[in-house]
């Protein structure tokens, strides 16, 4: 299936259905609910099978340079044979396209062997763009009752202190009153320490409202005497499970609650088939106890539903032009991710 037949089709859950196909099962943020909503941002879309793999791109134009590529969490491998067997491919569909590079950031396990082959493959290692290049993951195959005692003794004792106290939780309606509490919850929790990160509320809408049409968002709240003080809003796709957006009330008012919120996810994904479900970013395993970290508390949060954090190799660029690449790091990326937060407040990517 390409770009032209899915549009004829207008079934994006038709590509879905082929990521999860991949050798991953697929991945939330390669579904065209994402890619549809990039378009704000000035992206195109992409809808590729290159080799095996259906493979989702983001695409730009790059003044001087030629186009970007973009695959979020993709391509749709899990090993390094596989990413292996189809980078040629991928270069020359690339090469076709006009694109200059082409930056991948797939699932794959970090250690030090994989990381020696992606060097000798000659793919240049970049900054993460997705959070969960290091992250906590669920196992939600067992029973509830199982998963339940799998949690460290802390996250029980916070979900069951949570429901004591009279904290409720429940997924909820995306209606615009929702949506703007959710909103202004992700404003309150990143104010002061990332409030780059968020985007307008006009991008958020779209996307919850994107993946909520088809079933595969749902929106949840948390309830403490009749306010909303935990807020999350979560994806899947097949038997994977995301906790994309999280924020709380900054005041602590009641202990507990977004462990009990989790709880509440948990429930959900489970009667949906999810068996693994991605708490969505932590610190690095060799930085998960260091409480200097920006993400400590996160990380601590997060080990309280599994001690384990899972390392991934994080972002490459694939060049095709070397040429125009050069150019693209000594200072066309850094003046273009610049100029893009100047003169529109957004992020590139």
């Amino acid at each position: 299936m390409d770009n032209q037949q899915l549009k004829k089709d207008n079934d994006i859950s038709k590509w879905n259905e082929l990521l999860t196909k991949n050798h991953d099962g697929g991945n939330v943020f390669q579904m065209a609910e994402l890619a549809e909503t990039k378009r704000k941002n000035g992206w195109i879309p992409r809808y590729l099978v290159i080799g095996d793999v259906a493979v989702t791109i983001l695409e730009k134009a790059v003044f001087a340079h030629g186009k970007f590529w973009y695959l979020p969490k993709g391509p749709g491998v899990t090993t390094t044979d596989q990413l292996e067997r189809l980078l040629p491919e991928l270069r020359t569909v690339a090469k076709e396209y006009g694109v200059f590079a082409v930056k991948i950031e797939p699932e794959i396990t970090e250690t030090d062997e994989s990381r020696q082959v992606l060097a000798g493959l000659g793919l240049v290692p970049t900054a993460a763009v997705q959070p969960n290049s290091s992250t906590v993951i669920i196992d939600l195959s067992p029973s509830l009752e199982e998963v339940l005692s799998a949690l460290n003794q802390k996250g029980r004792h916070a979900i069951k202190r949570a429901e004591r106290d009279g904290v409720t939780a429940k997924p909820v309606d995306l209606t615009e009153e929702n949506m703007k509490l959710m909103f202004d919850l992700l404003s309150e929790t990143a104010a002061g320490r990332f409030e780059s990160s968020i985007r307008t509320y006009e991008y958020y809408k779209e996307f919850w409202q994107r993946f909520a049409a088809d079933g595969h968002g749902q929106l949840f709240f948390a309830y403490f005497e009749g306010e909303v003080v935990s807020a999350a809003y979560c994806l899947c796709l097949g038997d994977k499970g995301l906790y994309k957006d999280g924020a709380s009330v900054r005041k602590k008012t009641a202990y507990g609650a977004s462990h009990l919120l989790q709880w509440e996810i948990i429930t959900w994904m489970k009667e949906r088939g999810v068996t693994s479900y991605d708490l969505c970013g932590a610190p690095h395993s060799s930085a998960i106890n260091d409480e200097s970290h920006k993400f400590y508390g996160v990380g601590r949060f997060k080990t309280s539903f599994n001690k384990h954090v899972t390392d991934y190799v994080g972002c490459y660029d694939l060049v095709v032009n070397p040429g125009a690449y050069k150019r693209w790091q000594q200072f066309g990326q850094r003046l273009i991710v610049s100029l893009t937060w100047r003169l529109k407040q957004q992020q590139w990517f």
